[in-house]
């Protein structure tokens, strides 16, 4: 089945029935195709050319694009310019939105804005603490969290209307997303804490770095038990390890990352790490595909983005199909 991506100049993309974005993500993901999307970090930079030649290197490899957003409480180009380069140049996107910096006003006027140039892809974010960032000195505003700002997207797309209760004339027709931790505790009240991001309106999900398989059938048993399977994707996040050392640090340092003993040992024990780290992200990858309800993965490759083809390939997640990127002379297929 192929999809012409391509707007005619005056008209909005078509939806699918039973879709709320014309984004080509929502469209794999609705097929049961197993999905890749992967994380960018925007650029220090006002060049618009550093962004594109950043997501040059998932042509071909992945379904979609994050661009973060202050992530780590650090000030980078905005997720909503960055999509909005990545969607002219062709490629599908998912900005993300975190609460930290701005109010119920400005979040909205820029998912109207965000969907105006075509973004199609919304991930809800509460955000990190301005203190464990480069300007602990800003004031942080949390004027809504994750919840509050999925109850509010589905309302402006599905309603037609601000939080105010004013009529919006042409709705934002976006995907949302959130995120999830499986894997610090407590564990028990993981599952039901999703469940709650999907009532807000959560339709897509990408977890934390996942190295503890284990945890990670926990929570999915957790999400089959309150019947969630059939009501929201899971993509699960994965990501290289460079060393035992980067390692130690991440699950130290960075707030919700838990990382096993074992993996470590494993690290420290190569004759070289980088490669054993590329390694265990692809032994990940082909393992967590085969536990009921993960629809895909959520590579995180920080500053080794170079290492995602090649972790997508090894892996063979993509069972041979090519996702459609900027170039590509036939029109993106979810089987091609």
């Amino acid at each position: 089945m192929r999809f012409d991506d391509e707007p005619v100049p005056g008209y909005p993309l078509p939806i699918l029935p039973g879709h709320t974005s014309p984004g080509r993500l929502e469209r794999v993901l609705r097929s049961g195709t197993f999905a890749v999307t992967a994380e960018m970090d925007p650029p220090d930079s006002a060049d618009p050319d550093e962004v594109l030649r950043r997501a040059r290197l998932f042509d071909g490899c992945v379904d979609a694009i994050n661009a973060t957003d202050g992530s780590g409480a650090n000030c980078h180009m905005s997720s909503l310019a960055v999509c909005a380069l990545l969607t002219r140049a062709g490629y599908a996107p998912v900005m993300q939105m975190s609460c930290r910096d701005k109010n119920r006003i400005a979040m909205q006027g820029d998912i109207l804005g965000g969907a105006a140039m075509g973004v199609c892809n919304l991930m809800c974010l509460t955000g990190d603490g301005v203190q464990s960032g480069d300007h602990p000195q800003a004031k942080p505003v949390f004027d809504l969290d994750c919840m509050s700002l999925l109850e509010i997207a589905r309302t402006m797309r599905d309603q037609h209307q601000f939080q105010s209760g004013r009529k919006i004339t042409f709705a934002p027709r976006v995907f949302l997303g959130a995120a999830a931790n499986p894997f610090v505790p407590p564990f028990d009240w993981r599952a039901q804490r999703t469940a709650k991001k999907v009532a807000a309106g959560a339709q897509f999900i990408q977890t934390q770095y996942c190295y503890d398989v284990p945890r990670l059938r926990e929570y999915m048993r957790g999400l089959d038990d309150l019947g969630l399977l059939d009501k929201v994707y899971i993509l699960v996040g994965v990501g290289p390890l460079r060393s035992a050392k980067v390692a130690e640090w991440m699950r130290s340092n960075v707030a919700g990352v838990h990382i096993p003993d074992e993996v470590i040992r494993r690290l420290a024990g190569a004759e070289k790490p980088a490669l054993e780290g590329r390694q265990i992200c692809i032994d990940l990858i082909q393992e967590v595909r085969e536990i009921k309800g993960v629809s895909g993965v959520h590579i995180m490759a920080y500053r080794q983005e170079d290492s995602v083809p090649e972790i997508v390939e090894r892996s063979g997640v993509l069972a041979g199909r090519v996702p459609w990127y900027p170039g590509r002379d036939t029109p993106y297929s979810v089987s091609a």
